[in-house]
């Protein structure tokens, strides 16, 4: 592994390490979305998560990450980001929840998040799930060698605001590794007056979008990590590990 500009830039023997680590975390966010039903408690889905982890071998990537209690963010409704599984809260008909969900495999980090209905939801909350997933799929779209980081920003930003909603700033993607978080930040905006770094072949990025059926506005819950909008209205939150390579995207997080 080298760096660039303080980015890390991946061989194709680290590149494979990390699509094993991603292909774990998808297969848990398969099992997660079978499970998700109106009267589940949400500490159901951290226990499919921890189980599944000890199965593959694998270290729960968040859990103990800054402080971070849980295996599974699972955010619920408005809440955007970081939310706490409990066995309070009861999934209902209507909701949707979001889980992202990290694995360390190897010593490299796999990042994945998925957006589910919870029984039949509104056309709203339909149509923003939608959303959020073309617009992750236009961002990885742009994560081109040779073009700039910015361009999966504006795509993922011109997809959104098009269709009436926003985009999250306070929380943005971000390279990934050997550590969860590397250089650089992945933005779902055009961050102003800034130039984004080039994309070059092996870099790997954490693309994922939170969109918003209001203001992008975020708040913080007393428990100091769960993120919600300010207005309490919906949010949706898609997210996959993609490689920057000489033949295009490619796409880490899969089954």
């Amino acid at each position: 592994m080298k760096k660039v500009r303080g980015i890390y830039i991946k061989n194709g023997a680290e590149i494979a390490l990390m699509r094993e680590a991603n292909r774990i975390v998808s297969v848990i966010l398969d099992a997660l979305g079978e499970a998700v039903a109106p009267g589940v408690p949400t500490m159901r889905f951290e226990e499919i998560a921890q189980d599944m982890c000890r199965r593959f071998g694998v270290q729960p990537a968040f859990q103990g990450y800054g402080g971070f209690p849980f295996a599974l963010c699972c955010s619920v409704n408005e809440e955007i980001v970081h939310g706490f599984p409990s066995r309070e809260r009861i999934l209902r008909e209507g909701d949707i929840v979001s889980f992202d969900m990290g694995v360390i495999y190897q010593g490299f980090y796999g990042d994945s998040a998925r957006t589910y209905p919870v029984g039949a939801v509104s056309a709203l909350a339909r149509d923003l799930m939608d959303v959020t997933a073309q617009s992750l799929a236009r961002g990885i779209e742009k994560a081109l060698a040779g073009g700039n980081l910015y361009d999966i920003s504006r795509a993922v930003q011109d997809f959104v605001e098009a269709r009436g909603y926003s985009v999250v700033r306070r929380f943005v993607g971000h390279g990934i590794g050997r550590k969860l978080h590397e250089k650089p930040e992945v933005p779902n905006f055009v961050p102003a007056g800034m130039a984004g770094p080039p994309l070059k072949p092996g870099m790997v990025l954490a693309i994922e979008p939170m969109v918003c059926a209001g203001s992008c506005e975020v708040e913080i819950l007393e428990d100091k990590w769960t993120a919600v909008t300010k207005d309490r209205k919906l949010s949706a939150h898609f997210e996959h590990t993609v490689a920057v390579t000489p033949e295009g995207p490619v796409v880490l997080s899969v089954s």
